[in-house]
């Protein structure tokens, strides 16, 4: 069975740091703003990590906490080895667990945070996930100075830095349940098509869910799926319909949620920060909807596979959230 209940586990706080472009986005609101990529430092790699440090320090210093009182440090980002978390946790004297899972990488924080207040004696875990727009360019496609044209196809990976505090302390977001995703594949191999290949990734997992808790479409207020983008989220709603009889009818994709048209992003946003960014500056800020399923979708490629002309799996993992 795919899917997890969870007994009283909490989002207790969360603090969000926006790239330049997401600042002036569709948020409702910003906690942290970044003024240019660098972000003080002298490569976009560097910026990356320091944009986990200072997410992660706030989030203590907001909650009035020691880096001694947290059990669990659990996160990833898009870059080689996780190397932008690796950094960012190198100096922070907290128990780590580095996970990788593209852009669905916020999910799977929450699940193994979850499960582990859930079933052992941690009482509270930070999680972090960030993405930058540089570093994804310049390690899945091209450097942006080479000027590579873009198809629509093509999402834009967003800039910002996401931590999250986790514990049974009651709050007024639930981690309800999740479903942990099974890696698909249908043949694409266009990097710049990942909307189409994490689709039928995320359609899988939103069935399985459904099934495995005996629900339906209706229990939920929203269903928000990850980055799939404008072009993904068209291709998700005719393969729910069509292979599993899924009518969606209360779906958001936070790549098209994130920005303005005026910003022509092609077809949307993308990147482990894009799904939390819009959950927690956009969708809880509107305050219109209890039961939010999210489903975080991940294109696990990479630039060697790709040359190799082999087809781009897919991952996708959702958490059931209740708004107390």
């Amino acid at each position: 069975m795919a899917s997890l209940k969870f007994n009283n586990i909490y989002l207790n706080d969360w603090v969000t740091l926006s790239g330049p472009l997401e600042s002036n986005s569709s948020l409702k609101k910003i906690d942290l703003k970044m003024d240019d990529y660098y972000y003080g430092e002298k490569t976009f790699e560097k910026a990356e990590a320091k944009m986990q440090r200072v997410v992660i320090e706030k989030i203590l210093e907001e909650n009035k906490l020691e880096e001694d009182d947290i059990d669990l440090l659990v996160g990833g980002d898009l870059l080689n080895q996780i190397s932008a978390t690796n950094y960012a946790a190198m100096n922070i004297p907290i128990s780590f667990l580095g996970i990788y899972s593209a852009c669905a990488t916020f999910p799977e924080s929450v699940i193994i945070a979850a499960m582990f207040l859930h079933n052992t004696s941690i009482k509270k875990v930070v999680g972090v996930t960030s993405s930058h727009n540089l570093t994804a360019e310049r390690q899945f496609r091209y450097p942006i100075e080479y000027g590579s044209p873009k198809p629509h196809t093509s999402t834009f990976t967003a800039t910002a830095g996401i931590s999250i505090l986790l514990s049974k302390e009651e709050a007024k977001v639930k981690v309800e349940s999740a479903t942990i995703g099974k890696v698909t594949e249908m043949g694409i191999k266009d990097a710049n098509n990942l909307g189409a290949v994490m689709a039928p990734a995320a359609a899988k997992t939103l069935y399985e869910h459904l099934n495995d808790l005996k629900r339906d479409l209706d229990y939920y207020d929203l269903i928000l799926t990850g980055d799939l983008g404008c072009v993904g989220g068209s291709i998700f709603k005719e393969y729910c319909d069509k292979r599993y009889h899924l009518k969606l009818k209360k779906h958001l994709d936070a790549g098209c949620e994130l920005y303005l048209k005026s910003q022509e992003t092609y077809a949307g946003g993308s990147g482990p920060s894009c799904l939390p960014l819009v959950l927690f500056n956009k969708i809880l800020e509107s305050k219109k909807y209890k039961r939010i399923l999210i489903i975080g979708t991940g294109a696990l490629h990479s630039q060697t596979f790709v040359n190799q002309k082999c087809p781009i799996p897919a991952i996708a993992h959702a958490i059931s959230l209740e708004v107390l």
